[in-house]
């Protein structure tokens, strides 16, 4: 053990017993690097964060403007700054003409908390109605409306008066009722292993939403950003949320999260009481400068217009039989195989050969691909073929 690696260990709180304890000394494109020249191929962007590859030029470019400017000068919402202002003014221009209004936070499992208080407080109503398999972070708020219960039972008591529904499943949309405050759901279930609803259904649960006066909440943390081939995954479905919840690739690199309403819900955080909801660090002048350089580069460079055909390559170079199931939706897969342990095979085998993968908290036999949206077919083909020598293997 190096003098990084027992700082880490010992300084650093530790998520699990067996951390990855890759050390990495630069990034830059899709691939990271070690202190010896060690190269990792990054095909899960940071899990769905980086979906511009590391180091991307024109957002380093607009973090180091914005730092010769200014860095945190007040607490959320008090005075004005134009990196938060563009930043909110190029989302409400690619976001349906009711989702006009972003508060500007620190995470996604921040702006899930925001999103809860607002929908309580818009509509005066205190039940909440999450999913089974779902995930929406680890503060209370959040974990309340997961559906992970290995994860929940230690930290109980949590929020009272929250229901679960079954994921697509239509006869449980009558659950839903003029008690209802929220319903929070994730548009593809990503930790439950990219479960992808039916169009009719998300339909129907916004219809169902409208008709009892409960706000929709959706939460792409991880679809947004392009993940999936538009901008949010949504726009597939032909809904529109009362509420939306970004975070991760958000940022461009940077901690930075959202949740973004009609200004005419929003404003329902300024009075009984003033300061609702309050942050100090939401709406960080960098990390918002370099979200909007995100923005502007997957718009100026038409990289949405590429994820479903690299989305479409991967699932083809990788047909195998071994392979139970794919589920996928633009550059975010699932691939199922018959146990968690094959998936840990796999996974540990393809880091000793420099490309990092993962696999899904709720779903361990599933094997994540989120590989950034402007990789190359070159790197695409590596990467697959290295894949299919590990699971190779398996036999």
């Amino acid at each position: 053990m190096n003098r990084e690696e027992e700082i880490f260990r010992t300084h650093l709180a530790m998520t699990t017993p067996f951390p990855i304890a890759i050390e990495i000394e630069k990034a830059e494109g899709s691939w990271l690097y070690g202190p010896k020249g060690e190269k990792y191929l990054d095909f899960i962007s940071g899990v769905s964060v980086s979906n511009l590859g590391h180091g991307h030029p024109a957002i380093k470019q607009a973090i180091h403007e914005q730092v010769e400017k200014h860095l945190h000068i007040m607490v959320y919402g008090e005075y004005v700054q134009s990196a938060p202002n563009r930043l909110a003014e190029r989302l409400a221009k690619i976001l349906p003409e009711t989702l006009n209004c972003s508060y500007f936070v620190n995470s996604g499992a921040e702006s899930i908390e925001g999103a809860l208080k607002l929908a309580k407080r818009y509509t005066e109503r205190t039940e909440l109605i999450g999913f089974r398999g779902s995930y929406h972070g680890s503060t209370h708020g959040a974990l309340s409306l997961s559906g992970n219960e290995t994860k929940k039972r230690a930290f109980r008591p949590l929020l009272p008066d929250v229901r679960f529904l079954n994921f697509n499943k239509m006869e449980d949309l009558q659950q839903i009722t003029e008690r209802t405050a929220a319903v929070l759901v994730e548009t593809i279930q990503g930790d439950a292993g990219v479960r992808i609803p039916d169009k009719a259904y998300m339909q129907a649960l916004r219809a169902r939403c409208t008709e009892v006066g409960a706000l929709l909440i959706l939460d792409e943390i991880q679809t947004g950003i392009g993940r999936c081939g538009t901008w949010f995954a949504f726009e597939q479905f032909d809904i529109v949320p009362d509420i939306l919840c970004t975070a991760k690739a958000l940022g461009g690199g940077l901690p930075l999260g959202a949740f973004i309403s009609d200004q005419k819900i929003m404003q329902c955080l300024t009075e009984r009481p003033m300061l609702g909801h309050i942050t100090t660090f939401g709406g960080n002048p960098v990390a918002c400068a370099a979200a909007d350089a995100t923005l502007k580069v997957i718009e100026d460079e038409k990289l949405l217009d590429s994820i479903e055909t690299k989305g479409a390559l991967i699932e083809s170079l990788l047909q195998n039989p071994r392979i139970k199931e794919v589920r996928r939706r633009g550059l975010f897969f699932a691939i199922d195989f018959e146990s968690a342990e094959e998936v840990m095979q796999i996974v540990e085998g393809l880091q000793k050969k420099g490309l990092l993968s993962f696999w899904f908290l709720s779903c361990p036999h599933s094997f994540r691909i989120a590989p950034p949206l402007n990789i190359s077919e070159e790197d695409i083909r590596w990467a697959c073929a290295l894949i299919q020598e590990e699971i190779a293997k398996l036999d």
